[in-house]
């Protein structure tokens, strides 16, 4: 298929079907017969969804076509913004640089675990979207492109064309695996970025879950759970008694405690889905003897900032107010919890943001987990945690950032039966739920991501632990609130718990079940204590 082929109507531009994808080995080969449930007619007549066959993003059809000449005119507008320097400060010097110098070697597509899990499928390669947007871009905003349009690649540009665009630019994670293999350095994932950017800023459009239910959520009522600071406070409370009963003695998680060397943020996600994530971080820290506080104030209880996946001003207003509350506080650092992309936000994009006094220092979980570890200031007995235990790196975390020892550092000391997946660290495989994915269920998206762009993972999982007893239990470490959401989908979908006996958690879980002085684990396998 050929980029320009995006600019021709049909129902479906690609259909996958079950043979097409990667097969599943034993105990799993009667999933390999699925495949995405059709949408019905009714739910998809009035909205785009002739790019494959899931809708992520659901762009209402235009009613006539005064209206599709308008929203092409729109598109094309963003597009001039995307390449101006007063419009595009932050990241026109590498997307200009991408833009201008991919080779077409096609070796992004051999890093891409969706197109590879897709059995090949070419609009899944990260260069098709890519080359489709460098195509609009020189025959419709340079000067001179639409004659020399021929010699550099044609395409149609209507509302077919963007429309599908806008849906493709959520069929990557951005987990940039691509980018660190091309020979050149092109970055395909910032090129997905900027069209989600384009589209979310000029136009409107980005997917209800990360805008609506995410950013705009987060910024009006505190979180984007939902929570107003007050339902926070009420939810830690309730994990501080939670954790009263594993310690055995009072758990203390402090509020707005100014001048505090730390304050921890959390994805608020984990107040509701893994309480016992917040816990930990309380015990361990107060075990320690950490100055640590969390912020009551809105915004600043959630370390989530949907803005990075999609739109630069919905990530710089919380961005903004995440190191203001810091200031406010006078805390010496930020650290940021167990959540992948919060680590991204807050630290490698943000620092061109957060300048004079709001910039205030930021550390990983990893490191200042690391560092308690290695003072032994914990009582530790790894075999607590005697079952074998793999680590998912979180592209965001070590991908993205270079974190990669801290966290190994300490699951060789409190997991015996520690064991990588192949290939790991900077190599690994996204989650699948990358960029927004794993909190986006809308039409039968999550089956998508379930079947495609999570199926790699689950093959990285099942082969860390292959050889191991079935009835023995296993545990997927997974330091990141989104990652976690991903891979709990995956082990539900497949029926891994009751087939293999796979469970999955945190890193600071593992911590204080390995910490001698519990009265109770913290971990348990299908309501099993892990150990007694």
């Amino acid at each position: 298929m050929k980029p320009s082929d995006i600019s021709r109507k049909s129902e479906c531009l690609c259909h996958v079907e079950p043979a097409d994808l990667t097969p599943l080995p034993f105990p799993y080969e009667d999933y390999n017969d699925r495949t995405i449930t059709a949408l019905k007619p009714d739910k998809i007549k009035s909205i785009e969804s002739s790019l494959d066959d899931t809708v992520a993003v659901g762009i209402p059809k235009p009613a006539g076509e005064e209206e599709e000449k308008a929203f092409v005119e729109r598109f094309l507008a963003g597009l001039k913004k995307l390449f101006e320097k007063e419009n595009n400060w932050t990241f026109l010097q590498p997307l200009i640089l991408s833009m201008e110098h991919c080779a077409k070697c096609q070796t992004c597509s051999q890093a891409c675990p969706v197109y590879e899990m897709s059995g090949g499928k070419d609009i899944y390669r990260p260069i098709f979207r890519a080359e489709v947007l460098r195509r609009i871009y020189r025959k419709y905003i340079k000067p001179g492109g639409k004659i020399s349009a021929r010699l550099t690649g044609d395409i149609d540009l209507n509302w077919t064309t963007i429309a599908r665009l806008a849906e493709l630019s959520y069929r990557c994670t951005l987990c940039r695996r691509c980018a660190t293999v091309c020979p050149v350095g092109v970055d395909n994932g910032l090129i997905n970025h900027e069209i989600r950017k384009l589209f979310s800023q000029e136009m409107g459009i980005a997917p209800k879950e990360i805008h609506d239910k995410g950013s705009v959520l987060q910024l009006s009522k505190g979180s984007s759970t939902g929570m107003i600071p007050l339902a926070a406070r009420d939810s830690v409370e309730f994990i501080e008694e939670e954790m009263e009963e594993i310690t055995g003695c009072k758990v203390n998680i402090p509020w707005d405690v100014e001048g505090a060397d730390i304050l921890l943020l959390h994805n608020a996600g984990e107040m509701l889905a893994w309480p016992e994530n917040v816990g930990a971080f309380a015990i361990i820290f107060q075990a320690a003897g950490i100055s640590w506080t969390l912020s009551s104030e809105a915004v600043g209880y959630d370390a989530v900032n949907y803005g990075l996946w999609y739109d630069d001003v919905q990530f710089s207003r919380v961005a903004v107010r995440h190191a203001d509350i810091a200031r406010r506080l006078r805390v010496k650092k930020i650290v940021m919890g167990e959540c992948g992309h919060a680590h991204k936000a807050l630290t490698v994009i943000a620092d061109r943001l957060l300048t004079g006094d709001l910039n205030i220092p930021r550390e990983s979980a990893m490191v200042t987990l690391d560092n308690i570890i290695s003072s032994g200031k914990l009582k530790l007995d790894p075999m607590r945690n005697n079952f074998p235990v793999t680590l998912h790196d979180p592209c965001n975390i070590v991908r993205s950032m270079g974190i990669v020892e801290p966290q190994r550092r300490i699951l060789r000391k409190i997991a015996p039966l520690f064991r990588e997946m192949t290939p790991h660290g900077v190599d690994n495989y996204c989650c699948g739920g990358g960029s927004g994915f794993a909190i986006m269920s809308g039409y039968n998206f999550s089956e998508w991501r379930t079947l495609l762009s999570s199926r790699k993972k689950f093959l990285q999982i099942l082969d860390a632990f292959s050889g191991e007893p079935e009835d023995m239990p296993k545990y997927v470490c997974a330091p990141c609130s989104n990652c976690k959401g991903s891979i709990r989908d995956i082990i539900s979908y497949y029926d891994a718990e009751e087939r293999s006996r796979i469970y999955y958690g945190g890193l600071v879980e593992l911590i204080v079940n390995a910490m001698t002085d519990m009265k109770k684990p913290i971990i348990s396998f299908g309501g099993e204590p892990s150990w007694a």
